[in-house]
């Protein structure tokens, strides 16, 4: 039997680590310059990281400063400000 259901790319939050569709995630990059935006794309280059689109869990991430963890920079508010934006 062969299985042409094609294979859904799963990407971990960076909070909660659930498993998820990376469509159900915002990717936020630190590229090569140090510059850190949100990335549409999903594609962009650099090192990327995932949070799950939900305003609770972002605003945790910002209390606890993960994107800065992850990412080895200082996020500015605008960053998460733009990810409550996007929801």
């Amino acid at each position: 039997m062969v299985n042409n259901m094609k294979k859904i790319p799963l990407r971990t939050c960076a909070l909660t680590k659930e498993k998820l569709d990376k469509r159900e995630l915002f990717r936020i990059v630190r590229n090569k310059e140090g510059e850190v935006f949100v990335d549409d794309t999903l594609k962009a280059n650099g090192r990327g990281v995932y949070l799950k689109k939900d305003a609770n869990i972002i605003n945790k991430a910002k209390d606890k400063k993960i994107l800065d963890y992850h990412l080895g920079v200082k996020v500015s508010d605008e960053i998460y400000d733009e990810l409550i934006s996007k929801l």
